[in-house]
Formats: C-alpha cells, sequence, structure tokens
C-alpha cells in the first residue's frame, strides 16, 4: 500500500494516429473530395436544376415613352398591363427555359427603329433584368434608349422553384411514351442477351466442344466497338437499301426492331462474361448424386445447373436491362421516330435547348438505373459460398449430341457477330453503295466530311491514354486505401459507398450534371469545360467501379500480415505499397488499364454534352458523320476505333506477358 502513492495520477487515454495512417486518411481524402466534386455535386446540381421552372414575369417591368419630339414621357406602364391591352401572350407563352428571351418591342406594335421616339425601361424587382445585345442589365433606375438600341432589348425569365416541370413532361402524352418505349426495349433486349449469353457460356463450360478460344474471342468483339457501329450496320444489312431487307418481310429496321437487334449485339459480351463466370464454378458431387438418382439430363439442368448460375443470371440481366436502358448511341442511330429517355435527353438539351426538361428526363431515366443496380446489390449479398472446401471441380464428359449443339449455337451466334462487323467493315471499304461497290480507303478520308475527322480520332488516343493513365492511378489508391487502411468505418463506407455510385449513374445524365455544374462562371472549376481535361474527369468518374471492384478483388487476395510485418519492421507503407503491393497485383492494375483505354474510346454518352470543337473524339465523329448523312465515313470511323482497341489489346497482351514474367516469378513452384 506504501507504494500506491508512487503511481501517477490518472490520466485520459486518447489513441492517435501513426504516420502511416495519417498520409492514407489523406489520400483518401483527397480521392473522396474528387468524387464528390466529380459525381455527386454535379448529381445535386442537375436534381436541383429539374426543379427550377423560368417564365416572364411581366409584371416586374416597366416602361416609359416619349413624345414624337423625344423629350416629354407619358405615364409608366408595366409590361403585364401592355400585354393585358394587347391580347399578346397568354400564360403558356410566357413560360421558356433559362435561356428564354422577350423582345422589347413585343409590347409596341407601332414600333421603329428609325423613329426619334425614346424609350425608358426599368426593373420593379430586383431579381429582373434585360439584356441590351449580349450585354445584361438589372437596375430599379430608369434606362434611357433610342429606338435604334431599344430594338435590341430582350426581357429576360425569371426563376421559380417547384414541379411544374414534372407536371408538364407526365401530362405530355408524346414524352411519357418514351418511359414506357424504353422499359419494353430493355425488357425484350434483356430476356434475348440473356438467353443467348446463357447458352454460349454453357457451351464454353460444360460442353466438350472445338473451338472454344475462337468462340470466346468472336464474343468479345463487340465490347471494341460504340453502340452505334450496330446501327450502322443494321442499315446496311436491312435498311431500305440493304442487302438483306427481303428477311424483314415488310417490317421496318428503324424503330425498337432495329434498336432490340443491336442492343443484343453490343450488350452480348458483358452478358456473357458474367454469365460465365457464374457457370465456371461447379461442384462435380452434384452432378454425381444426381445421376446416381437416375435424374434425366433436362431434369438435372432444372434443378441443378440453373439454380447453381441464378445469381450470375440475376446480375446479367439487371447489368443488360441497365445498358440498354441507359444507352444513346444506337437509338440516334437505328431508331427512326421511336422515342427513349436517351433520345428525349438529346432532343431537349441539344434540339430545343431546353436544359430543365433535360434535366427532368435525367431524373426519370436515373430511377430505374438506381432501382437495377441497388436491387443487384442486394440480391448479391445474399449469394453464398457453391464450393466447399471438399467440392470436386467440374469437368464436363463427351457427349457427343450435347457438343454438336453447342457447337451450333455457338457458331450461329460467332456468324451474327461477324456479320455485323463485317457489315460495317464493308461499308467502310465500298465506294458508293450500293451502286459502286468496288473497293476504295477514300472513306478513311476523313478531311473530306464533317464531323472531326482525322484530329477527332487523335483526340481519342489522347483521351483514351489518359484515361487509362490517370484513372488506373486513382482508381487502385482509392481502392487500396479502403481495403488497407484500419478502423475509421465511417469514412470508407462512405468511401465505398461514393465508389460504387457510378456505375448507376448513366452517362448521359453525368454529361447533363456536368453542364450545370462546370458550366457555370461562379465555379472555380469552370476553367476546365470545353477542355480534355473534362472529358478525362468524366471518362474516369463514369467507368470508375467496375476498376474500383477489380482492384478490391485483387487487395482481397494479399494476407494483411504483409501490412504488420512492414510496420514491425519500421517501413513506411509506400514502400510496402510500391515492392509488395503493386507487383502482386499488376494484372488486376493491367486489366484496370485497359478497361479504361478502351471504353474512353467507344463512349459516347458521358462526352455527347461536353465536348467542344477542339475536343471532338472519334465516337462523337461517327455520330456527327451518321447525323450529316455519311454513313460509310462513319463506318469508317467506327472500324477505326475497333482496329485501335484491338491493337491495344495486343499490346496489353503483349506487356502482361512480358511484366508478369518479371514481376510474377514467385508464382512458380
Amino acid at each position: 500500500m506504501a507504494q500506491a502513492g508512487l503511481l501517477l495520477p490518472e490520466r485520459n487515454v486518447r489513441l492517435k494516429l501513426d504516420r502511416d495512417k495519417l498520409i492514407k486518411f489523406g489520400f483518401m481524402a483527397v480521392i473522396a473530395l474528387y468524387l464528390i466534386v466529380t459525381l455527386a455535386l454535379p448529381l445535386y446540381t442537375m436534381l436541383a436544376k429539374s426543379f427550377v421552372t423560368y417564365s416572364f414575369d411581366l409584371a416586374r417591368y416597366e416602361f416609359q415613352v416619349s413624345d414624337d419630339s423625344g423629350t416629354a414621357f407619358g405615364p409608366p406602364v408595366t409590361a403585364a398591363a401592355l400585354n393585358d391591352s394587347l391580347g399578346r401572350f397568354g400564360a403558356e407563352d410566357l413560360k421558356t427555359s433559362s435561356e428564354g428571351r422577350l423582345s422589347a418591342t413585343e409590347f409596341f406594335p407601332d414600333f421603329s427603329f428609325r423613329s426619334p421616339v425614346r424609350y425608358r425601361l426599368r426593373a420593379t424587382a430586383p431579381d429582373a433584368g434585360w439584356l441590351v445585345g449580349l450585354k445584361p442589365v438589372a437596375t430599379r433606375e430608369w434606362q434611357e434608349y433610342d429606338a435604334s438600341t431599344f430594338r435590341r432589348i430582350s426581357l429576360r425569365p425569371v426563376a421559380t422553384t417547384g414541379l411544374q416541370n414534372y407536371t408538364a413532361y407526365f401530362s405530355n402524352p408524346t414524352l411519357f411514351r418514351s418511359v414506357g418505349n424504353s422499359l419494353f426495349i430493355a425488357g425484350i433486349s434483356t430476356i434475348l442477351t440473356v438467353t443467348f449469353a446463357f447458352g454460349f457460356a454453357y457451351a464454353l463450360t460444360r460442353s466438350r466442344m472445338r473451338f472454344k478460344a475462337a468462340f470466346k474471342l468472336i464474343a468479345m468483339l463487340p465490347i471494341l466497338v460504340p453502340s452505334l457501329l450496330p446501327g450502322i450496320a443494321l442499315i446496311y444489312l436491312f435498311g431500305n437499301q440493304g442487302i438483306l431487307k427481303d428477311l424483314l418481310m415488310g417490317q421496318s429496321i428503324y424503330g425498337p426492331l432495329g434498336i432490340v437487334i443491336g442492343s443484343v449485339f453490343f450488350t452480348f459480351p458483358h452478358a456473357m462474361i458474367i454469365v460465365t463466370t457464374a457457370l465456371s464454378i461447379a461442384d462435380q458431387r452434384h452432378y454425381e448424386a444426381a445421376e446416381a438418382l437416375r435424374a434425366s439430363p433436362w431434369r438435372t439442368f432444372w434443378t441443378v445447373t440453373v439454380p447453381g448460375a441464378r445469381y450470375g443470371l440475376i446480375s446479367a440481366a439487371f447489368v443488360t436491362f441497365t445498358l440498354v436502358l441507359t444507352d444513346f448511341g444506337l437509338p440516334k442511330v437505328i431508331g427512326g421516330q421511336y422515342s427513349v429517355l436517351a433520345i428525349d435527353i438529346y432532343k431537349q438539351v441539344i434540339g430545343q435547348q431546353n436544359f430543365e426538361m433535360g434535366a427532368v428526363v435525367s431524373v426519370i431515366l436515373l430511377v430505374p438505373a438506381v432501382l437495377a443496380f441497388a436491387i443487384d446489390r442486394r440480391i448479391q449479398k445474399r449469394q453464398v459460398s457453391l464450393l466447399s472446401a471438399r467440392a470436386v471441380p467440374y469437368q464436363p464428359k463427351v457427349r457427343p449430341g450435347v457438343d454438336r449443339c453447342c457447337l451450333l449455337w455457338c457458331g450461329l451466334i460467332a456468324a451474327f457477330i461477324l456479320l455485323m462487323i463485317g457489315t460495317c467493315q464493308m461499308a467502310a471499304l465500298v465506294k458508293f453503295w450500293p451502286y459502286d461497290l468496288s473497293l476504295s480507303l477514300r472513306n478513311y478520308d476523313f478531311g473530306k466530311v464533317d464531323g472531326g475527322g482525322w484530329p477527332a480520332y487523335w483526340n481519342s488516343i489522347r483521351l483514351a491514354g489518359l484515361t487509362a493513365v490517370a484513372g488506373t492511378g486513382l482508381v487502385f489508391l482509392g481502392a487500396y486505401l479502403v481495403e488497407k487502411l484500419d478502423g475509421m468505418r465511417l469514412m470508407r463506407g462512405l468511401f465505398q459507398f461514393l465508389a460504387m455510385l457510378p456505375m448507376a449513374i448513366p452517362g448521359m445524365v453525368l454529361g447533363l450534371a456536368y453542364i450545370f455544374f462546370f458550366n457555370n462562371p461562379a465555379n472555380p472549376l469552370s476553367a476546365i469545360y470545353g477542355t480534355m481535361t473534362i472529358l478525362v474527369v468524366a471518362t474516369v468518374t463514369h467507368f470508375y467501379t467496375v476498376g474500383h471492384l477489380t482492384a478490391l478483388t485483387a487487395l482481397k487476395q494479399i494476407d494483411p500480415e504483409f501490412e504488420s510485418v512492414a510496420a514491425s519492421m519500421r517501413q513506411p507503407f509506400w514502400r510496402l505499397f510500391g515492392t509488395v503491393t503493386v507487383p502482386i497485383c499488376l494484372p488486376a492494375i493491367l486489366d484496370i488499364m485497359i478497361y479504361l483505354f478502351v471504353n474512353a474510346m467507344t463512349t459516347v454518352s458521358a462526352v455527347v454534352f461536353i465536348y467542344s470543337t477542339h475536343t471532338a473524339l472519334a465516337s462523337i465523329a461517327v455520330l456527327n458523320m451518321d447525323d450529316a448523312g455519311d454513313i460509310a465515313p462513319a463506318a469508317a470511323m467506327g472500324m477505326m476505333i475497333l482496329y485501335t482497341n484491338i491493337a491495344a489489346r495486343l499490346l496489353h497482351a503483349l506487356l502482361t506477358r512480358r511484366l508478369l514474367a518479371r514481376s510474377q516469378t514467385w508464382r512458380g513452384r
């Protein structure tokens, strides 16, 4: 007890973050801020914009008109009073967009710019203003103008907040019909794509058919082309002068039929990859048990094979549904007059400059995409392990009848894919379809057509390269911090939510959100609008989630003991990161890089609203050439994208083999 007095007084103990954790936290905060600025804030701005309506409030303006001498002015009169006396504009006529203009001379039927009459104008409210040419004016003091200047005056609309935009959208049968059309197209395309992909994946994983590697390579080709290209191929095959148009028996390819066929083409590899992964995991004992119980092959298929792949099928269905629902390029090329949500956004923004209604359509398009993503994530959480420690890997047996059917199924799908790609290649090489079928390279002379030309192609190469390098570094570092930073569960959870959010955001919605957020002079980041920087930022953000999940999968395979050992040896985390983590995860890093490169080359929807004349891309050039009627050059530019992506894939394979041979020798025995 005597020693009790020697004890130090009790103190509150506080855990302190070590230097490594502080640095990791700082990096995570920076990347989280990047996602907030490039994703959360633009989406919030767009959502807020969808509730804003604009109209001309004539009671906020007063005029005075002089006599013919220009010296004596009459009594003040509001624009509303003048309009009431003239009966010129009704309530609906005064509704407009943010860029609306109303000429002041509309309220003076006898106006003549040669008259000596002078005019005065003032605002009666602080938020009212007008333009003199392009110069904005907003004041409650009288401003005097001669007749020549007065004819250049335009009143500006006033912003109000409410649900009027949504009411107007759902009360317009033409616009509202797009919702049903989009859901119908997405539903039919999803059923067909998942069915075809399941049969293809089953043949690859559960049969002993020949040419599996060749079929798998062919199945991946649609990923390497923009979604506009299948639309061009369908025009050459089944259009008004198509070589196979008689097969449609009078039906038109321009509309839902063409959109569905093209959607199946470009979404097939996405669904096939997911279903193949699901079917590649199977326990041989389940099939042996079914055989012992004398179950028929048909019953075994429905009670063992399909249930084992159900989560993969559900994920493939939701991915396909979202891709079709949010695609813009294919309906634009082959949709004809068949309206869908993505086209409505384009028409409202580009065609009518009605950005607020474009925001409304974007929010409507966002709802089913987010719901599909949320349901898919919820279902994936219920997935359980299909392989135990005592599982026996499934080895398909030789079944001549089944193998022949699988070969036929894969052959038909491969033929369809090659037919579409081959048609585009033919269109790019033929001089003048269908009158002069001699071969020529003149369609590759992009300098003779509008749309962007060779500068657009080189812009795409630049965009893809910057996206692959900067995006891979950002994505992998963010995933590393989420996986390897101890504690801070709330911070890591928020970061994980931000990292998963881009997968649920359609490209057109993100692009329109960037217009509202970055094309604002009050935003200090507005300087990047119209530059290559904003295209890189948009592309990296749009495709962030897949790279993040890929990196997480690789990082989870690394034992946490590495961090503990490095900490015990007083080694900074960046040394462990550079000498252990990166080399081990190099295959995943290279996969993320090629994924971002290919998608940057093919993307249309994410950049169609934010490119400038100096930053036009090859995929945008395809769209512009098709709009101008230069379909053959559009096909040639689409094929240039395919050539580039194939070359990138080959280079990726070569680099992967060489780099992995040096950095992955530890994997060998």
